[in-house]
């Protein structure tokens, strides 16, 4: 059996700020491209990881430009709503949004919550999981949304997919997240996450897959995404697990397609930020409190005038000085 994975597509009808190409037709040139791996290599599933659409009400026009190319997918199509497909990051609208309509229309197969999907051929049996984008997925109490807890002994395999953001290290401080580390102990034999764009090498524990491709678009102004190819999965069940990666080829260089001045002034802003602080935490040594997250917030705070986020800053410096 061959199930080929990819997420995070974004569809849109406008251009991101950060993009130099014309950002539709990029989109429908990549997924053409999937339609022909899925054929090349003969898959027997697709699954989606979330956020096929940008927003929940998204235009027709785009919708039918794109169904097209769904509609050439002969083979069975699975995704879990991720928390641009939904309202309010609550899958209970599903039925309300784009993706709930194309569901309908048998387009593509939206798994919900709780649900159990069985996959067969000749040889092995599999059971596919899922779950949506919720609000605070990442928080602690919601770790067990990760964590599949039984597999019905004639199932073969055990395949959970979620919309959060897994990560195999730790992130930036201020944005939830959950470790691989803290759901090893999931009876799932491959754990598909999408949400964190960049996404991670395949981690491999205790004979357990965690898989994240990154997306299939590339939307901010980091370096890392002008580095990173888009690219897909195959995941090829027979004795034993096997994990391929597909880049796709009608993904240009990140240089091409990314306005890299959008990236040069994001990096000069982070090392202004930087050396604020590092200022204000050289002049005394005393516990202080952390202000990174409150330095970032009034940097790039949009409608309010220079004098007033510079006046912000000098305020926020004395109260550190102080000690408070």
């Amino acid at each position: 059996m061959k199930i080929l994975y990819f997420t995070d597509t974004h569809i849109r009808g406008t251009n991101p700020k950060n993009r130099k190409d014309d950002f539709v037709q990029t989109l429908e040139n990549k997924l053409n491209e999937i339609v022909n791996i899925v054929y090349r290599e003969d898959i027997d599933y697709v699954i989606h990881g979330g956020d096929l659409f940008d927003r929940p009400d998204i235009s027709l026009s785009i919708v039918s430009k794109f169904a097209k190319i769904f509609k050439k997918i002969s083979v069975p199509f699975y995704i879990v709503s991720g928390n641009h497909d939904i309202f309010g990051h609550n899958p209970a609208t599903i039925n309300r949004s784009i993706l709930g309509l194309l569901g309908e229309l048998d387009f593509i197969r939206v798994i919900n919550e709780g649900e159990k999907i069985y996959l067969t051929d000749d040889k092995i049996r599999v059971q596919i999981t899922g779950q949506p984008y919720i609000y605070d997925l990442d928080n602690d109490i919601n770790k067990e949304k990760y964590i599949l807890k039984e597999v019905p002994q004639d199932i073969d395999y055990a395949i959970h997919i979620v919309h959060g953001m897994l990560l195999d290290k730790p992130f930036v401080k201020g944005i939830p997240y959950t470790l691989i580390d803290d759901i090893k102990d999931t009876k799932a034999d491959i754990t598909l996450s999408g949400h964190y764009h960049s996404g991670f090498k395949t981690t491999l524990i205790n004979n357990k897959y965690f898989i994240n491709p990154g997306s299939v678009v590339r939307i901010t102004n980091s370096l890392r995404e002008i580095e990173r190819k888009p690219q897909v999965v195959i995941i090829e069940l027979d004795d034993k697990i096997t994990i391929n990666y597909r880049k796709l080829e009608t993904a240009l260089d990140g240089e091409l397609v990314l306005d890299r001045r959008e990236v040069e002034k994001s990096i000069f802003k982070s090392e202004r930020l930087y050396e604020f602080k590092q200022t204000i935490d050289s002049t005394l040594e005393f516990d202080k409190m952390d202000i990174n997250d409150i330095l970032i917030e009034v940097s790039i705070s949009q409608g309010v005038p220079r004098d007033v986020k510079e006046e912000a800053l000098r305020r926020i410096a004395r109260v550190q000085m102080k000690g408070l």
